[in-house]
């Protein structure tokens, strides 16, 4: 390379790998919000006195969390196109078709049974003398759910829900072996064409930046919300 770094290399692909990297906290991003608004039902779903209810939330997170990622990825991806008549009946097949939808979709998914684990053990870790308090000041239902365990549930929920952000910016790597150019997608693509394995560095590199900002305002954040706690350092 004559340098440390191939100043022209990094002139023809670090762009595409910035627009790579985009795309990659986009499909993220998306993806950890809308499961999340689906765990919140799965793990209520999996709290439920309703036996048959339960049973379908514990299947749900047993099967996304029993199986591979990629496994799930490709079975939607080239799953969808031998029902694509189907789903162009039902108006779908205009988004099954893209990578990147069936990528978000699978994500989400997956996703979705990680963060209903995670918020259920936060919800029971809210002790029960928590809603009898709420009750004896007149709060029920909903109120006190909201008012009194989901504030608590969410602090103890913040790291392994940052955990699993984490985790899913890594994984969204196998978004590229379906053709999304995602940040993988993009080094990929510029190794094929250069056949230069500096760029798996700076791919690395972007990953790791990436997971550190996170990590950082993951931080910041547990910070603000448990000012109001005792510290436990000396």
């Amino acid at each position: 390379m004559g340098t440390v770094i191939d100043l022209d290399l990094l002139a023809r692909y670090g762009p595409r790998m910035l627009d790579g990297l985009a795309m990659t906290l986009e499909l993220v991003v998306l993806s950890f919000l809308a499961g999340l608004a689906l765990a919140a039902g799965i793990a209520r779903a999996r709290l439920s006195r309703r036996r048959a209810v339960r049973y379908a939330a514990i299947g749900y997170v047993w099967l996304f969390r029993g199986t591979p990622l990629l496994a799930q990825l490709f079975f939607v991806y080239y799953g969808a196109g031998e029902i694509s008549a189907t789903l162009e009946q039902a108006g779908l097949w205009a988004l099954f078709r893209e990578p990147f939808f069936c990528a978000l979709f699978v994500f989400t998914l997956n996703t979705a049974a990680y963060q209903a684990e995670i918020m259920r053990g936060a919800l029971l870790s809210v002790p029960e003398g928590q809603r009898e308090a709420a009750e004896a000041l007149g709060l029920g239902g909903w109120p006190a759910f909201s008012r009194v365990v989901l504030p608590q549930a969410a602090i103890v929920a913040l790291r392994p829900m940052g955990n699993e952000v984490i985790l899913l910016v890594k994984g969204s790597a196998v978004a590229s072996l379906i053709t999304v150019f995602d940040l993988m997608g993009a080094t990929r693509l510029a190794f094929a064409r250069s056949f230069d394995a500096e760029v798996y560095l700076w791919a690395a590199i972007l990953y790791l930046a990436l997971v550190e900002i996170l990590r950082r305002l993951l931080e910041r954040l547990e910070r603000h919300l448990t000012r109001h706690l005792p510290s436990t350092c000396p």
